[in-house]
């Protein structure tokens, strides 16, 4: 059985990713500075600290992957259709000569790339919940989708 501390640091341990909605980076730092300090005391602690940063790593590697479809498309897509008319007509902008018919098969690529952004996000937001709510009541949690960088 985890005693109180214990089972508070862990659920800590999750719940510090959230900064990363304050501080840049904070859902790295603030686990790890919590996990380091409290590996070697606790192994209900460790647990939970390596699966905090293992699953805020494999986000950032998710995002990234998706970045890296979505941006290149965008760009292409605007840079294809530069010869843009932009016309001010009293309250209205108006873009004329931006083809969307050529390039809708690839927009929705990029399109489905953004939305699967942010609907990891999303579930990342409630999963961290899901897990710190774990770890409080003394229950070890994996997170889904998450691969063991830290082992």
């Amino acid at each position: 059985m985890e005693k109180t501390s214990e089972k508070n640091t862990a659920a800590f341990t999750h719940l510090s990713t959230l900064s990363q909605y304050i501080i840049p980076f904070g859902n790295y730092i603030f686990p790890l500075i919590i996990w380091t300090n409290y590996k070697d005391k606790s192994e209900f602690a460790d647990h939970h600290g390596k699966q905090a940063l293992n699953f805020q790593l494999s986000i950032l590697l998710y995002s990234l992957i998706l970045a890296l479809i979505a941006i290149p498309i965008f760009v292409t897509v605007f840079l294809q259709n530069l010869p843009l008319e932009a016309v001010f007509n009293d309250d209205d902008f108006v873009i004329r000569n931006f083809n969307i018919q050529a390039n809708i098969g690839i927009l929705s690529v990029g399109i489905t790339a953004v939305i699967l952004f942010g609907l990891l996000k999303f579930v990342e937001f409630f999963l961290v919940i899901y897990a710190s709510i774990k770890a409080s009541n003394g229950e070890l949690y994996k997170y889904p989708i998450t691969i063991p960088f830290i082992k």
